[in-house]
């Protein structure tokens, strides 16, 4: 019998080990959600792979080919069959801003880009600065619903500037204090106005800030050049008023009658456009390029404002979302457009078209982009949100294709702000803002503004709960 009881007690180990054994094998490990058989969108390499992605504690923790076996088992899933997944969008250009009597305004902006899918913005200076920390924090913290905020808090310019809040420069000691206020408020990235600083100060504030390992992007002024500018160390130029100049073969000569006081801006702009040079733009080009230069093109909001003589925009349906205080900011500019001589509204619509044709030659020359649009109080009828999609509909229209005018928002934006370890893309490790679309934006970009879903770290928004956002955003 002696046998028989150790061939048994060998049957029963083998028997409990492989019931071990199993119960290892289908222990899965936890994670939040799950977004199953999605076209994922990689925007660095431009596939499309059929994949799902696991996310928890509001970063990607894996990426797997869709209907594999997998190891995780998700508190909630998304089936994003026949749907795209690419990061969050990002616009790169915004502004809080409008004074104390707009703070309620501004952060009613915050549902509108969530709501459109925007998860992060880069704010262009203002004058809200104390309010659009609190902001980013409580969203940070996702006690506040809203886009993760790069801010540049006050603009720097020189005295007596145009836009409230201004960090006023005139000296090499002011230049040093502001950028040490800029560090003391521990903003994102510096940011430069053209209306009053001095070429001087100019140049020394982007060497200045370039020293000190910051971000500077900016105006500039017309008594510089832009090797000049490029040379100090200048990360990011926003709009291209300040690239047809440098890719104008009378540089030179308009910077001297800047300096001089024998030209103004808008009338450089005909002389300029008169004297673009293909062969002085490619190297200027290539010096962008080379110096990891940005561009912010803004074409949707140069459209906009070129034709505010022709278009009326009493019934845009995001008129309601701004609120009278807004509203009143846009008269400005409406009344410049409308009074406005016929020649200067000619010579305006023509810049528009050429800007958009300069922005292709860009692109074309790979030269880095950020799609920004450019909102917020003051700029007429160009809105949080949705002016994004606008703006990526206005590259593609000029012959940017859908792919790189989509890198033109997260996948450059975190680039410029040196933020790819975090953002940027979809990869492991990464922060898991993201977008579902309903259609594929690679084959027609206003799909972009197809929303599903929007993911913003450990917060899923869908397409219900996005309307609601709307909804709730309407202001008297």
């Amino acid at each position: 019998m002696k046998p028989m009881k150790t061939k048994l007690t060998t049957y029963c180990f083998a028997l409990l080990t492989l019931l071990l054994t199993a119960c290892q094998t289908e222990t899965k490990e936890k994670v939040d959600l799950a977004i199953t058989n999605a076209y994922v969108i990689h925007l660095e390499t431009g596939k499309v792979e059929l994949q799902d992605i696991y996310i928890l504690d509001g970063k990607i923790k894996a990426i797997k080919t869709a209907q594999s076996e997998q190891t995780f088992e998700a508190d909630s899933t998304i089936d994003a069959t026949g749907k795209y997944v690419l990061p969050g969008f990002w616009d790169n250009h915004i502004h809080l801003r409008g004074g104390d009597s707009l703070i309620a305004n501004n952060k009613n902006f915050l549902k509108l880009f969530i709501a459109n899918g925007v998860t992060t913005v880069r704010d262009a200076g203002g004058d809200l600065t104390p309010s659009v920390m609190d902001w980013k924090s409580q969203i940070a913290k996702e006690k506040l619903i809203g886009p993760t905020i790069f801010t540049a808090g006050p603009k720097i310019d020189g005295p007596n500037s145009t836009w409230a809040g201004s960090l006023e420069v005139q000296s090499d000691e002011d230049v040093e204090n502001a950028l040490d206020s800029l560090e003391k408020l521990q903003v994102d990235f510096v940011k430069l106005y053209d209306s009053r600083i001095s070429a001087e100060n100019y140049l020394k504030s982007i060497a200045r800030a370039e020293e000190r390992g910051l971000v500077v992007s900016g105006h500039m002024p017309f008594t510089v050049t832009l090797d000049e500018t490029i040379e100090a160390g200048m990360d990011g130029i926003e709009h291209l008023y300040y690239i047809m100049k440098g890719c104008a073969n009378n540089e030179v000569e308009v910077t001297e009658k800047l300096k001089n006081g024998e030209m103004g801006f808008w009338g450089a702009m005909p002389a300029l456009m008169d004297a673009y040079a293909d062969s002085t733009a490619q190297k200027t080009f290539t010096q962008l390029k080379e110096n990891d230069v940005f561009v912010v093109p803004t074409l949707h909001i140069g459209k906009t404002l070129s034709y505010l003589d022709e278009v009326d925009h009493s019934n845009d349906p995001y008129l309601k979302y701004m609120g009278k205080g807004i509203i009143k900011t846009y008269e400005g500019r409406i009344k410049g457009a409308l009074n406005a001589s016929e020649e200067a509204r000619e010579n305006r619509k023509q810049l528009d078209a050429f800007f958009g044709e300069l922005a292709k030659s860009l692109n074309t020359a790979g030269v880095s982009m950020l799609a920004g649009s450019d909102c917020g109080a003051f700029n007429s009828y160009v809105y949080p949100g949705i002016s994004l999609h606008k703006e990526l509909e206005a590259m593609v229209a000029n012959g940017i294709s859908p792919l790189d005018a989509l890198r033109t928002s997260a996948h450059h934006g975190a680039q410029f702000l040196k933020q790819t370890e975090d953002y940027g893309g979809i990869s492991e490790g990464k922060v898991s803002d993201l977008v579902i679309l309903e259609g594929n934006p690679l084959e027609d970009i206003t799909h972009t503004q197809k929303m599903y879903s929007v993911v913003k770290g450990t917060q899923v928004f869908s397409k219900q709960q996005l309307q609601e956002f709307l909804n709730n955003a309407v202001m008297d």
